[in-house]
C-alpha cells in the first residue's frame, strides 16, 4: 500500500481504507491528492498486503472489454471507449438540477430517479466540504435537497470509496458515483464483499481527464482574490450554466460581507488545475467510465455558448443500466435522445488521444525500470498506431522519458515532507 503511493501510482479511491478500515485512513496531501496512511503503531504488522493486488485500481486493472454483454454492444470503437450498448445526449427535466448541473443534471436526475422510484436507500457521492468549501468530503444523500447541495463538478481529490460500509450497511440498494477510477475499485471490492455485491443498485461514472490536486485549487483562488481559504464560505467550479462560472464567494479582509470572485471554465481547467493533476492521471486507461452501468459526460461536439443550457452524453454501459435510464427517461426524470455513437470521439477527443498514448507510456516505464499499474484485457497498441501521428507517438515516448527524471519516478517520494 505504502509503494503504490510512494511511487506515485495511487488514484486516491479509498477503497483500501474501506477494506481495511482499522488499519488505514484517507488523507489529504497538497501536493498529491488523496492518499492511504497506516493508523496501526509501531508493533503492529498490516495483514492484508496479499489482497492488495485483488482490490488496488492502482496495481491493476482488468477490462470488461468481453464483458457478459458483449452480443449486445453496438458497433462501436470500444478499443477507444470500452463496451457501450447505447448512446443518449440529453439534460435532467427538473430545471433547477439543469441548470446547477454541470453539464445537463443527468446525473443528478438519475440518482433521484433511484431514490424516488427504484427506492433506493441513498446516494453516496462526493460534495464540498462545508467547513472548509476547497475540500471535498463524501456524502449520502437521500433526497432531492441533499443531491441538489451536491450537483456540479469537483475538481479536486476525493476518496468516496472509503466510505462504501454506508452503502453496505444500507436497509437496501444504493447508488454510487464516482469517477472512473473509483468504479473500477467499487467493481474490484464487491468482488470480495458479497453484501457490499448485493447493496450496490447502480453505478455512474463521471467522465475525468484527471483530478487536480488540492495545491491546484489553492492556486486558483488565489488568482481568484482569495488570500485566505479559510475565508471561503463557498466554491463552485462549474455549473450554473454551461459550463457556467468557477466561482468563489468568500470574506475580503476582515469585511462581514461576501463578495464573489468568477473566472471562466476555460480559464480554471485549461490555465490552472489541469497542471496540477498527479503522474497517476497520465497513465489511466479509462477516462469514461468503463466499469460504471451508465457513465456521463459533456457533449463538447459542438460550439458552446456563454448561455447555453446543460447538456449530458450519456453512454449505457450495462444491462442494468440501461433498464434504469429507459425507466428515468418514461417517468419524466430526463428528456434525452438516442443519438449516433460518433457524437462520442466528436465531443471528447482529448480523452480519446489520452488513451491512445498510453502504450507508448507504459512501454516507456517498462524499458526505464519505473514501477506502473498492469491493464489486462485492455486494447492500448492498436489505438496507439491508429489514433496518433508519428510525432505524437514520438512525444508519448519522449515525454515519458522526461517525466521519469522530473518527477523522479523510479524513486519512491516521501508524500508528507511539504504537508
Amino acid at each position: 500500500m505504502h509503494d503504490v503511493a510512494a511511487y506515485q501510482l495511487c488514484c486516491g479511491c479509498g477503497v483500501c481504507a474501506y477494506l481495511h478500515s482499522e488499519q488505514i485512513k484517507m488523507v489529504d496531501v497538497p501536493d498529491s491528492g488523496r492518499r492511504p496512511v497506516s493508523i496501526l503503531s509501531d508493533n503492529d504488522r498490516f495483514t492484508s498486503d496479499f489482497e492488495l493486488q485483488s482490490f488496488c485500481p492502482g496495481i491493476a486493472l482488468t477490462s470488461r472489454h468481453n464483458n457478459n454483454a458483449l452480443s449486445e454492444l453496438i458497433n462501436f470503437a470500444s478499443d477507444a471507449w470500452g463496451g457501450v450498448l447505447e448512446v443518449f445526449e440529453g439534460h435532467a427535466a427538473d430545471s433547477e438540477i439543469r441548470y446547477k448541473g454541470s453539464s445537463g443534471g443527468a446525473i443528478s436526475a438519475l440518482a433521484l430517479y433511484c431514490l424516488e422510484q427504484e427506492k433506493m436507500q441513498g446516494v453516496l457521492h462526493t460534495k464540498a466540504d462545508e467547513h472548509a468549501p476547497y475540500l471535498n468530503i463524501t456524502s449520502m444523500s437521500h433526497n432531492r435537497d441533499d443531491i441538489l447541495v451536491a450537483t456540479g463538478s469537483r475538481y479536486s481529490p476525493a476518496s468516496p470509496c472509503e466510505q462504501l460500509i454506508r452503502i453496505e450497511n444500507a436497509q437496501g440498494s444504493s447508488v454510487f458515483i464516482g469517477k472512473p477510477c473509483d468504479v473500477a475499485a467499487v467493481e474490484k471490492a464487491r468482488t470480495l464483499k458479497p453484501e457490499l455485491d448485493k447493496k450496490i443498485g447502480l453505478t455512474i461514472a463521471c467522465f475525468c481527464a484527471g483530478t487536480p490536486s488540492t495545491k491546484g485549487t489553492l492556486e486558483m483562488l488565489g488568482q481568484l482574490g482569495v488570500i485566505d481559504k479559510n475565508r471561503l464560505k463557498k466554491l463552485r467550479y462549474r455549473g450554473c450554466g454551461w459550463p457556467g462560472m468557477t466561482t468563489a464567494s468568500h470574506q475580503q479582509h476582515d469585511e462581514v460581507e461576501t463578495v464573489d470572485s468568477e473566472m471562466s471554465y476555460q480559464q480554471s481547467w485549461g490555465k490552472i488545475l489541469q497542471k496540477f493533476r498527479p503522474w497517476r492521471c497520465y497513465i489511466c486507461p479509462d477516462h469514461t467510465g468503463e466499469f460504471a452501468d451508465i457513465a456521463v459526460g459533456d457533449p463538447w461536439y459542438k460550439e458552446i455558448e456563454s448561455d447555453s443550457a446543460g447538456r449530458s452524453l450519456i453512454l449505457v454501459r450495462s444491462r442494468k443500466g440501461r433498464e434504469i435510464l429507459h425507466q428515468a427517461i418514461d417517468a419524466g426524470y430526463l428528456l434525452a435522445e438516442k443519438v449516433s455513437p460518433e457524437i462520442v470521439p466528436a465531443s471528447q477527443p482529448n480523452l480519446l488521444k489520452a488513451r491512445a498514448a498510453l502504450w507508448g507510456r507504459l512501454v516507456t516505464l517498462k524499458n526505464m525500470g519505473a514501477p506502473c499499474p498492469k491493464y489486462l484485457n485492455t486494447p492500448l497498441f492498436s489505438l496507439w498506431v491508429k489514433e496518433l501521428s508519428t510525432k505524437e507517438k514520438a512525444q508519448s515516448i519522449y515525454g515519458t522519458v522526461k517525466r521519469v527524471y522530473t518527477k523522479q519516478l523510479k524513486k519512491k517520494q516521501n508524500l508528507f515532507k511539504n504537508s
